[in-house]
């Protein structure tokens, strides 16, 4: 007996399916109730323990048989996204000239703040990458700082295979080491914004901030300041009107718990509280942004 095809018309798409689970999704965020939140979060997280259980025998079992045909499989752009959604595949990476040049674009406007630029020169199977700087940067004495704190790091964050970045122009020699300020140092005033004072910061709570739509949560504990973004890392929903026990905050949607004191998520591990860099002048608290 065979079984009857499915008309195009009926065919299944991948949008159809997310929209499915979007509208759901969004009838749970409508309860109020917490205790039918909490069920439906357990419910959640068996099925998709299960699934990816599931998932994985059949892999290993697909794999002894036909290594062909699991890649095959994976071509389906359902089959590719539910793997992709337990982790069970890893996403294609760009090509490492394109990763490189997306890291250079990440530190041009910090080059340019200061009227340069970054060049790419070559790339040097297996580990290395030449880069040239131009314009001021060329010719700075914090040339080295430039490449080391900026472009380097951007390199390297973006291409973890490469292990050396260097710079084609002729180092430039200064008398006045104390004198030198990279586009990217820890010393540049460049990004930091008054965002408060301390006493406004309620100690062991959380002060809710926004700049220019860019929404953010301050923590104090004596005199150890953290700034996070206002967005939990589960569905990215606001944490600013929380509850907070003992320094540890719990989103009032679903419930997923964070230490404030160091960010870290006690419900998933691997999924931590956005940090950004704070600091104290005086009474007054800034936020590099």
């Amino acid at each position: 007996m065979t079984s009857t095809p499915i008309s195009p018309q009926d065919a299944v798409t991948l949008e159809d399916l997310v929209q499915e689970i979007k509208f759901f999704e969004n009838t749970v965020l409508e309860w109020h109730d917490p205790e039918k939140l909490l069920v439906v979060e357990g419910l959640k997280k068996s099925i998709e323990a299960l699934h990816k259980e599931a998932l994985i025998r059949l892999i290993r079992s697909v794999k002894q048989e036909s290594l062909s045909a699991l890649r095959h499989a994976v071509e389906d752009e359902i089959v590719y996204g539910l793997l992709r959604y337990h982790e069970l595949v890893k996403p294609p990476q760009p090509p490492l000239e394109t990763r490189i040049q997306q890291a250079l674009e990440e530190v041009r406007p910090g080059l340019k703040s200061h009227s340069g630029d970054v060049e790419l020169v070559a790339v040097k199977l297996p580990d290395t990458v030449e880069v040239k700087l131009v314009g001021t940067c060329s010719n700075c004495p914090a040339s080295t700082l430039t490449l080391k704190q900026g472009v380097e790091q951007a390199i390297k964050n973006h291409c973890p295979e490469i292990q050396h970045v260097i710079s084609v122009n002729t180092p430039v020699s200064t008398n006045n080491s104390h004198s030198i300020i990279s586009p990217f140092s820890t010393d540049n005033e460049a990004g930091w914004v008054a965002i408060t004072t301390i006493e406004q910061i309620p100690e062991g709570g959380i002060l809710a901030v926004e700049l220019d739509g860019l929404k953010l949560i301050i923590t104090r504990f004596a005199d150890q300041i953290q700034a996070y973004r206002n967005s939990c890392t589960h569905l990215a929903m606001p944490l600013d009107k929380g509850e907070i026990k003992e320094g540890i905050l719990t989103c009032p949607f679903h419930h997923f718990q964070y230490n404030l004191k160091t960010g870290d998520c006690l419900t998933a591990p691997e999924m931590p509280l956005q940090p950004y860099p704070v600091k104290r002048v005086g009474e007054r608290v800034f936020v590099r942004v």
